[in-house]
């Protein structure tokens, strides 16, 4: 983590549909190689603000830069520079393995020459090349969670972003899954990721927590738990939710 490389910067940024305020003038930076950890209860405005940081939402107001990028100007160029994987992990079930990662590789402007080259690695990496022409969707889920985020990295992103990334998967696999994280971390690629389980938020290194489309907290885990005098993050967690007015974005 290098807290002189901030690679994302928000300010007062703020989204409103109508008359509800999703997110409500957060401010915060996030800093190059670091694991930082957007929490929230359902409703609490993580997702909103994770699509205007990605350039696929527009905000009402505030400002925020995405790896050097502003997000009103600049939203192509911050979708080229960034990573995405979601709970569904993007993948294509109909697609093969290798088609899969020709799919993405082309959407984040490889090379015909790159992308073969990175494919044939990446697919040996996984342990893959015997399956290499295999459907997605046949694919076990623990396969399946390693594939979409080696896709989601194979363009070298600063940035990758991470909606979700554990939902429905056993906790085996779900730690299985951060060790790829560190491992992407270790190579420089920063992290945002987005979470519900609270025992994850001990593996950020810093981790803020919404409530009601605002951040109510922001600091390392260790911080937070002495902040808050709590045992564990889930605790941390239930203190800030009983704040929580609203059920939904």
């Amino acid at each position: 983590m290098d807290a002189k490389n901030i690679v994302i910067s928000a300010q007062d940024l703020t989204k409103q549909f109508g008359d509800f305020t999703a997110v409500d003038q957060i401010t915060f930076e996030v800093y190059g190689g670091e694991i930082f950890g957007f929490l929230g209860a359902n409703g609490a405005g993580k997702t909103t603000a994770m699509r205007m940081l990605c350039g696929l939402s527009k905000p009402s107001g505030g400002k925020a830069s995405v790896a050097g990028f502003d997000i009103y100007r600049e939203p192509e160029q911050i979708k080229r520079n960034i990573g995405y994987m979601s709970q569904k992990f993007s993948l294509y079930e109909d697609l093969t393995i290798k088609e899969n990662i020709q799919f993405f590789g082309g959407i984040y402007g490889l090379s015909d020459r790159v992308l073969k080259e990175k494919s044939t690695d990446l697919i040996q990496q996984l342990g893959l090349a015997e399956h290499a022409h295999t459907l997605v969707g046949s694919l076990p889920l623990g396969w399946k969670q390693k594939l979409a985020f080696s896709v989601a990295i194979i363009h070298q992103p600063s940035i990758v972003f991470l909606d979700e990334p554990t939902g429905g998967v056993d906790p085996i696999t779900r730690r299985q899954f951060w060790d790829l994280i560190y491992e992407a971390a270790d190579q420089g690629i920063t992290i945002f990721v987005t979470t519900h389980y609270m025992d994850e938020a001990e593996y950020c290194n810093r981790i803020s927590m919404m409530v009601d489309g605002k951040i109510a907290a922001l600091d390392s885990p260790t911080a937070l738990k002495q902040e808050f005098a709590a045992e564990t993050m889930d605790d941390v967690f239930f203190q800030l939710a009983r704040q929580a007015k609203r059920k939904s974005d």
